[in-house]
Parts: C-alpha cells; sequence; structure tokens
C-alpha cells in the first residue's frame, strides 16, 4: 500500500518514536523511509563581521544537529532491514518544507511525532504537526508521545 514514507525529524525522542513506528510499518510494506530536517535560515542581516561568524557558527550547529538526527533514522532502518534516505534541508517555514519534502519525494505517507501542545502553549508555539495535518495531500499518521 505505502511504498514511500517521509520522517521528518527534529532530533527528539519523540521523533525516534515515530521514526520506530514508521520503519515498522515501512517493512510490512516494502517501503522505503524518506527522512527529512529542516534548518531555520539564521537571521543575518550582513552587517559587520560577528554576524557573519554568528551564521557559521550557527549553520555549523544545525548541520550536526540534521546529521545526528538522520542518523538515528538510518539505525532505526537498518536496524529493521528497511531501505533509507535521508536529506536536510533550510526553509523558512518548517511545516512547507517538510511537505515540498512530500511531493518532491514522491511520498505517499507522512509519519511524524506531535508533542500534543494545548491550550495558549500551542498558540505560542504553534504545532508543525497541526499544520502538516491541515495542508497535507498525502495521508499523515501523528505519533503522539
Amino acid at each position: 500500500m505505502f511504498k514511500k514514507i517521509l520522517v521528518p525529524t527534529d532530533g527528539s525522542p519523540l521523533a525516534h518514536q515515530a521514526a520506530e513506528f514508521a520503519a515498522d510499518l515501512a517493512k510490512v510494506h516494502g517501503a522505503q523511509i524518506i527522512g527529512v530536517y529542516v534548518i531555520d535560515p539564521f537571521p543575518y542581516i550582513g552587517i559587520g563581521d560577528a554576524s557573519a561568524i554568528g551564521l557559521q557558527a550557527y549553520l555549523s550547529e544545525a548541520q550536526v544537529a540534521a546529521t545526528q538526527s538522520l542518523d538515528d533514522i538510518r539505525q532505526v532502518c537498518v536496524a529493521r532491514g528497511v531501505t533509507f534516505d535521508g536529506d536536510t534541508i533550510e526553509r523558512n517555514v518548517t511545516y512547507e518544507g517538510i511537505l515540498e519534502t512530500a511531493s518532491a519525494e514522491g511520498c505517499d505517507l507522512i509519519v511524524m511525532g506531535s508533542h500534543g501542545r494545548k491550550g495558549i502553549e500551542a498558540l505560542v508555539l504553534g504545532s508543525v504537526a497541526q499544520k502538516v495535518l491541515t495542508h497535507a495531500k498525502v495521508p499523515v499518521l501523528i505519533v503522539k508521545s
């Protein structure tokens, strides 16, 4: 039924749980896992040396986090004998990066974690999962903590 499953990650334990669920599902369906880590671009204003140094430090740290997060999903997939491919992209809006990746890769399912924030916390922090659910053109499976 499913051939390509997108698993967005932020490196959290909840993203790991979602990856395990997705890999188990992929094994049953003979599907491939596509992992994605979305880096929020640094608000570089281009003035002074400190900004350039800050940009490089930020991007370096973000790339390390992305590599670790995608390696975690890769290990989950390897343990289950599931094919994995991962990518790091840079977008101002995380959910748009997730949806663009799903479309570009031809994914037919998105599996992601959700912290289940409610009330003021959800209003202030927003919910990437909620936005993906609202705008996705493919089914979305949410793994809750």
